[in-house]
C-alpha cells in the first residue's frame, strides 16, 4: 500500500489512502504515534481495521434482526448442507458461504488432515489453561472487547461458560477434517463468527462509543484474538514446560490461516505468519492500537482465574490449596508485569517455586517422550481421543448455536 502524505486540519500529517474511511477512533492511541512506530502504510491498513467490522457476517446478522426465522433456517442448512443445498437462499447468506467454501489456495488436504497435529501432541487440560491464563486474559484486556461483553449484561456470570465454549470451539476445529465445509469445525467457525456479528448488533443497540473505540468486535480486535489463540496460547503452553518444534509451530500457524479466513479476519493481518517472531512483530502493531484496559477487563481475568485454577492444579501436580495462586503466577508469566498489574493478578512466592519444580519435570518427561516416536504418536492419539471424549460429554448446546440477536446475554 503507497500513500502520499498530507496535512489534516489539525496539522498532523495524514496519508491519501487513510481518506474515505471512518476517522481514527480516540481511544487507540495517537494515530501520529502509530506512524512514527509502524510507519504509514501500515497505520493505514490499521486505521482501515479499527473500523471495519466483518461485512459478510454483519450483513446476515442484520437480515437476521429484521427478517426472523427464515434467514437463521436458511443460514443454519447452508452451514451444514452447503449453498447449493439451497433454493433461492437470501443474498447475504448466499454472499457470506459463497466465500468460507471457496478456500484459499494453501489450504490443502494435507492441512485439512493434519494440519492440527501437532494440537494433540499437549493434553487438554494444558490447552484449557492456555486458553483461559493466556489467551482469554489478554482478550479481555481490549477495553473494546471488555465494553462489549458489560453491553451483553453477562460479564461476570457468564465468564465460566465462556471458558467451557471457548475451549469446545477450539477442540472442535481442532479435530481432523474437521474445517473442510459442513463438518463440525466448519459449522462451529461459522457459527462462532455470526454470534460475533449479532454481539455487535446488541453493542450498537445500547450505545457502543465507536468514535473511541471503532467499530465493535473490528478487525483488529479480531485479529488480535487470533493471535491470542495463537502466539499467546503457544508461548503459554511452552512456559508450562509442553513446548513445540518450529516445524509443528509453522504448520499451527498455517492452520490457524484457514481458521482466520472462516471467521473473516483479513489475510493481509494475519497470513503468512509462521513463526512467534513473525507472529509477535504484526501483535506489536495490534497491541500498540488497542489501548489500555478498563475496570471491566478486571473483573473479567478475576473470574476466568477462579474458573479455570484446578485445572492447572490437576494438571502439573500443583500442591493443594495454591492453585488459584499458582494460575495468578503464572499467567503473571504469560502477560508480564505492565499487563499483569493492570489486570490485577496476584503474586506468589510459594506458587512461583512450585511451578518451577512441576514445570522442570513436565518438560524432561516431554523431551524422554519425543526420543521414542513409537510412544509419542501414542501419546498424541491418546490426547485426541480426549479431546473427542470431552466433546462427545458435553450435552449444553453452546451459546453460539441459535443466538438470537435480540436477546440480553
Amino acid at each position: 500500500m503507497t500513500s502520499t502524505a498530507v496535512t489534516s486540519p489539525g496539522g498532523a500529517a495524514e496519508p491519501t489512502a487513510a481518506r474515505g474511511v471512518a476517522p481514527w477512533p480516540s481511544a487507540r492511541n495517537q494515530r501520529s504515534s502509530i506512524v512514527a512506530q509502524f510507519g504509514g502504510d501500515r497505520t493505514d491498513l490499521a486505521q482501515w481495521a479499527l473500523t471495519t467490522a466483518d461485512p459478510l457476517a454483519d450483513a446476515v446478522a442484520v437480515a437476521l434482526h429484521s427478517e426472523g426465522g427464515a434467514v437463521r433456517a436458511a443460514f443454519d442448512t447452508g452451514v451444514t448442507e452447503g449453498l447449493a443445498s439451497l433454493t433461492d437462499p437470501h443474498p447475504a447468506v448466499a454472499a457470506l458461504l459463497a466465500s468460507t467454501e471457496g478456500l484459499p489456495h494453501y489450504a490443502d488436504d494435507e492441512l485439512l488432515d493434519l494440519g492440527s497435529a501437532p494440537h494433540f501432541t499437549v493434553p487438554m487440560p494444558v490447552h484449557l489453561v492456555s486458553l483461559s491464563a493466556g489467551a482469554l486474559l489478554r482478550v479481555y484486556g481490549s477495553p473494546s472487547i471488555a465494553n462489549v461483553l458489560a453491553s451483553t449484561s453477562r460479564l461476570i456470570d457468564g465468564a465460566d461458560r465462556r471458558i467451557r465454549e471457548t475451549g469446545q470451539w477450539v477442540v472442535t476445529a481442532m479435530l481432523p477434517g474437521a474445517l473442510r465445509a459442513g463438518e463440525a469445525g466448519y459449522v462451529a467457525t461459522l457459527q462462532v463468527r455470526l454470534l460475533h456479528a449479532q454481539r455487535r448488533v446488541i453493542a450498537r443497540r445500547h450505545g457502543f462509543d465507536e468514535a473511541a473505540f471503532g467499530a465493535p468486535i473490528n478487525q483488529v480486535d479480531l485479529a488480535r484474538t487470533w493471535m491470542d489463540f495463537t502466539l499467546t496460547s503457544l508461548r503459554a503452553e511452552e512456559q508450562m514446560g509442553f513446548g513445540l518444534t518450529a516445524t509443528e509451530v509453522a504448520t499451527l500457524y498455517r492452520y490457524w490461516w484457514l481458521i482466520a479466513h472462516l471467521m473473516g479476519i483479513d489475510g493481509r493481518l494475519v497470513e503468512g505468519i509462521a513463526s512467534h517472531d513473525q507472529a509477535a512483530r504484526v501483535d506489536g502493531l495490534l497491541q500498540a492500537v488497542t489501548g489500555p484496559p478498563i475496570p471491566e477487563s478486571t473483573q473479567l481475568a478475576a473470574a476466568t482465574v477462579a474458573s479455570i485454577s484446578s485445572a492447572l492444579q490437576e494438571e502439573l501436580s500443583i500442591p493443594t490449596g495454591i492453585g488459584a495462586k499458582a494460575l495468578s503466577t503464572l499467567a503473571r508469566r504469560f502477560h508480564g508485569e505492565t499487563l499483569s498489574d493492570e489486570l490485577r493478578l496476584a503474586h506468589s512466592a510459594i506458587a512461583s517455586a512450585a511451578l518451577d519444580t512441576a514445570i522442570r519435570t513436565v518438560r524432561a518427561r516431554r523431551r524422554k517422550l519425543r526420543r521414542d516416536p513409537a510412544r509419542w504418536e501414542a501419546a498424541r492419539r491418546r490426547n485426541l481421543g480426549e479431546a473427542r471424549n470431552y466433546l462427545a460429554a458435553t450435552t449444553e448446546a453452546p451459546e453460539y448455536v441459535g443466538h438470537e440477536p435480540g436477546g440480553s446475554r
